[in-house]
């Protein structure tokens, strides 16, 4: 799928997001948000009293400012929510765009008939040939072609897709570039892939995660805990005015209430939970990644073990040259100069890395040779073998270099008269035991000597496997070497552990085993025989190459099908989580910091004795607010403000590192804990000085 260009404050979208603000007023939509249909009820409530007081004929302009903020706090809510929202639903219009009414060649009792795309049903046959668009998701069961992609991952570059193999799978909406296959529909109508995208990038069938659903609870049982506390201030407001002999009625009235509890309740994250969750699936989106529920995006922050396949992900899937061994009375720098000389002509990544390592060693510059001057020899199957034929000014043979296979080059030597040596035969052996890909190099029966072929760690994937493992996740790899192939590689690649010779069955009790042991799993795969097992791990990720079954067991689709994306979804995962902690932690100190602020305000002049401006708590009104109605309205303008200055943090996420969960939450308790203490006395003291300058209070 292309990647949305579109920004966090694009206009266009943050004008959607004002209007759906507005539409999530409705009492059903607030319900979903225990938290904010608190404030959404607290401001119809004093909405309802200060219109009464207009029928009264009385504007009470201090009611008035406090419905107004506490609207304002419910519609920044809806706000964030909606700008999340948004976001995807820009991401799939552009899919919607793309989808036609289509016909498609369905075959029928091998009769081909046209029908309506949105007709078929799961196990139909279609056929589908040059620039034809495949109708829906299915499976290639006849032929082989190239498909473009485009439309889905946004990339130009077609891709084969062929039967029987791990790159049957098809989806909806691609076009066929060139050739001819047979498909057979795994997709009911309304249920295609781009369909399941288009619901859950727009959010429209968005299920909360098991952790947001846990702190859902938490917030309303503390919002409970500050309901029960503030509905029995008014009774120790009344009997404390009574004690004192002191009118507090004017000071501790349902509005005043209503807005001290809409300040305590924990609403900024509670206004912020449901677009953190949203934006978290949106990254994954811009990287992407379709997920198939928020709950597995939310488990990729709390893996612990990553399965990944050494081809592709920990290596660069080519082989590579990797040293030249040269045969007895054979330096090194002569056998490089005759393998580069061999592989001039050699296209393959294999060729193009020996003549690279020979520049690198040596500093040889590849030569061109002119039809007269040499003759190069392709590889074939049944010679098993390359290389090139160096003529002499007189048209005669001067050198016949070969590359190849070891057994076909000795068939060679010895048909020429020559003697295979004995040192590399022991040569090939020993690359052959590791995992390499020996080459011997020889002209006719001089053997030259052997270049090692391997299959080449990725640059900087040691660094990346230093990270996880500093956030305390375990990096296993799987590959079907032999255990000491396997060892080398794990070895020089940084992981903690890994899988040899692996089966299906291999993976799967591995994965079993580690979430017996009470961690979460994660891992990749694209073939049919790796469903088993992505669907047993807590987070699977299917390669879009991959079968119609493996994408199917995944809850993950990576639609670049690049296996190291795994890491990348793992981060994501982890700042989501890290994000709503923080928000979390900031919110709560936040309340804390707020209670403190306004009820020694409120109540600062409760007990004075004669001839004293204040009482005890006067003494606690450390910002020195001016009075309490200055206290209340600054607090409540502040409770709305702080919502909308962090929808941005909210939507981007809390910067990311690669550290402990306990280092985590140390920093986290700092920055958003210690920030959330102090900044409400800063935001509260600057707009009480602000709205008495302005008179909006007494």
């Amino acid at each position: 799928m292309a990647k949305s260009s579109t920004g966090q404050f694009d206009r266009a979208l943050l004008g959607a997001a004002v209007k759906d603000s507005f539409r999530k007023l409705h009492p059903r939509a607030e319900m979903r948000n225990p938290v904010m249909f608190v404030c959404w009820v607290g401001a119809l409530i004093t909405s309802v009293l200060f219109g009464i007081d207009l029928i009264k004929g009385v504007f009470p302009e201090f009611e008035f400012q406090i419905s107004l903020w506490l609207w304002f706090t419910v519609l920044f809510a809806n706000f964030a929510e909606a700008v999340a929202e948004g976001r995807g639903k820009a991401q799939a219009e552009s899919l919607k765009k793309g989808r036609t009414q289509l016909m498609a060649r369905l075959l029928e009792n091998n009769k081909e008939r046209l029908a309506s795309a949105t007709t078929l049903k799961k196990g139909d046959i279609v056929i589908c040939e040059t620039n034809d668009i495949i109708p829906s998701d299915g499976e290639v069961i006849e032929g082989i072609a190239s498909v473009d992609e485009s439309a889905i991952t946004g990339e130009s570059a077609p891709v084969i897709r062929e039967s029987g193999g791990d790159r049957s799978a098809v989806t909806g909406g691609t076009r066929v570039i060139s050739d001819r296959i047979i498909i057979r529909i795994t997709a009911e109508p309304g249920s295609t892939f781009i369909d399941k995208m288009i619901a859950l990038i727009e959010g429209a069938k968005r299920q909360k995660t098991p952790n947001e659903i846990a702190l859902s609870i938490v917030l309303a049982g503390l919002t409970i805990i500050f309901l029960l506390a503030v509905a029995t201030l008014k009774f120790f407001a009344d009997y404390s005015g009574t004690a004192a002999n002191q009118d507090l009625s004017g000071i501790v009235t349902v509005p005043v209430l209503i807005a001290l509890l809409v300040c305590l309740i924990p609403t900024t994250i509670g206004g912020l939970l449901s677009a953190i969750g949203i934006a978290g699936i949106d990254r994954l989106v811009k990287q992407n990644v379709i997920a198939k529920s928020g709950r597995s995006v939310e488990a990729a922050g709390d893996i612990d073990v990553l399965l990944l396949d050494k081809t592709g992900t920990i290596t660069l899937g080519n082989r590579m040259a990797s040293e030249f061994i040269p045969a007895p009375m054979i330096t090194e720098q002569h056998l490089a100069e005759v393998a580069q000389l061999a592989s001039l002509s050699d296209e393959t990544p294999e060729g193009r890395s020996i003549v690279v390592l020979a520049k690198e060693k040596y500093g040889f510059r590849a030569e061109s040779l002119t039809p007269s001057q040499g003759k190069f020899i392709p590889f074939t199957a049944v010679s098993r073998m390359s290389g090139v034929d160096i003529f002499e000014d007189d048209g005669q043979v001067m050198m016949s270099v070969r590359k190849g296979d070891a057994e076909a080059i000795k068939i060679m030597v010895e048909n020429e008269g020559g003697e295979f040596p004995i040192e590399v035969v022991g040569t090939v052996n020993r690359i052959a035991r590791h995992g390499g890909t020996p080459l011997v190099v020889a002209d006719g029966k001089d053997v030259f000597g052997v270049i090692h072929l391997k299959d080449m760690v990725k640059g900087g994937i040691k660094e990346r496997f230093a990270e996880l493992r500093r956030m305390g996740i375990k990096t296993i790899m799987i590959t079907g070497d032999n255990p000491l192939t396997a060892a080398a590689i794990a070895a020089e690649a940084g992981v903690d552990d890994f899988i040899a010779q692996a089966t299906p069955e291999a993976k799967l009790e591995r994965i079993r085993e580690e979430q017996r042991a009470g961690h979460l799993v994660a891992m990749t795969g694209d073939g049919t025989n790796d469903a088993p097992a992505l669907a047993q791990a807590d987070v699977g990720v299917a390669m879009n190459t991959g079968t119609q079954a493996a994408r199917e067991a995944g809850n993950m689709v990576d639609l670049d099908s690049n296996p190291t994306k795994l890491i990348q979804i793992v981060e994501i995962g982890k700042q989501l989580l890290m994000t709503r902690g923080a928000l979390t932690t900031f919110s709560i100190a936040n309340d804390v910091a707020k209670y403190f602020a306004i009820l020694p305000a409120m109540f600062g002049t409760l007990y004075a004795t004669s001839g004293s401006t204040g009482g005890p708590l006067l003494a606690m009104n450390i910002m020195h607010l001016h009075s309490p109605e200055s206290a209340i309205l600054s607090a409540v303008i502040f409770n709305a403000l702080i919502i909308i200055t962090l929808i941005p943090l909210a939507l981007r996420g809390v910067s990311y590192r690669a550290e402990s969960a306990a280092k985590l939450l140390r920093r986290n308790l700092f920055i958003y804990g210690l920030g959330g203490v102090i900044a409400p006395f800063v935001g509260i003291k600057a707009i009480d000085v602000m709205i008495v300058a302005a008179k909006l209070v007494k």
